[in-house]
């Protein structure tokens, strides 16, 4: 697994590069998650026509549409599409635009996300619509804590708690940090655990970098009869020395020799 996410990490900051737009961070601290949920947790078919005909599949919604590259990354060394189209990322035409967009048809990708705030909503209507479909599917909705700012969130929270929605398994990628500093700072979320339980949730905390740790919880919470939620407490721009923990790399993309130095510590090939 680490040398899977060590790829995909190195081609976000490729893409990300090439593009000379991004947000380098925000992907890095949620490879893991996405590496572990596609290859040990989702029941999500690699050919995607059959897939999007079979209804039992479970459905991924990137809620934090920003950090399209991981995802994208993520799909492509899967096998989901050719890893040359990684190089389409953000040009005019291309599938693979900034945020995910279910227009452009690029196989994997459900539903057009990236407006913060309003993936949790989708991810409850899919929940619902499944349940009264009486499809046994769950839905993963993957969300960064500054997203969890937005008023529209709680609101999806509740409604999920009003409607039982325990087909929805909610993940927060927890790292602290947001466009203009420490989330702490700008809008402190805390008692995040606490605020999750108010609204009926069961509440897993990890380590968002742990692949064994990821595994267990999700398969955990997609087995449950439970409302779940799971903070998994990960650290921005993870891989690479300089973007740790650095909020100036939320949305910036790496010059020739900053690439050529990240690469250098992900052991790119």
């Amino acid at each position: 697994m680490e040398t899977f996410t060590r790829a995909v990490r190195s081609d976000c900051l490729r893409m990300i590069h090439d593009a000379k737009s991004g947000h380098p961070g925000g992907a890095c601290s949620c490879v893991d998650i996405l590496a572990v949920l596609y290859k040990k947790v989702l029941n999500v078919p690699l050919e995607w026509d059959k897939a999007i005909d079979f209804k039992e599949r479970d459905r991924f919604v990137l809620s934090k549409g920003h950090a399209s590259t991981a995802l994208y990354a993520t799909l492509a060394h899967c096998g989901y599409f050719s890893k040359n189209l990684l190089s389409g990322f953000r040009k005019l035409g291309s599938k693979l635009q900034g945020h995910p967009s279910s227009r452009t048809k690029l196989p994997g990708i459900e539903v057009s996300t990236g407006s913060l705030g309003q993936g949790l909503s989708i991810g409850v209507g899919i929940a619902l619509a499944l349940r009264l479909d009486k499809i046994n599917s769950k839905v993963f909705v993957l969300m960064g804590d500054g997203e969890m700012q937005e008023g529209s969130v709680w609101e999806a929270l509740m409604n999920a708690k009003a409607k039982k929605l325990t087909n929805l398994i909610v993940i927060i990628d927890k790292n602290n940090l947001q466009i203009d500093g420490l989330v702490d700072d700008v809008k402190s979320l805390e008692p995040l655990d606490e605020k999750l339980k108010a609204f009926g949730f069961d509440v897993y905390e990890i380590d968002g970098h742990n692949y064994e740790q990821i595994e267990s919880t999700l398969l955990a919470a997609k087995n449950s009869n439970k409302l779940t939620a799971v903070i998994a407490n990960t650290i921005k721009g993870k891989g690479v020395s300089f973007m740790e923990n650095n909020a100036s790399w939320h949305g910036k993309a790496p010059n020739d020799e900053e690439l050529k130095k990240a690469l250098e510590e992900l052991n790119a090939k």
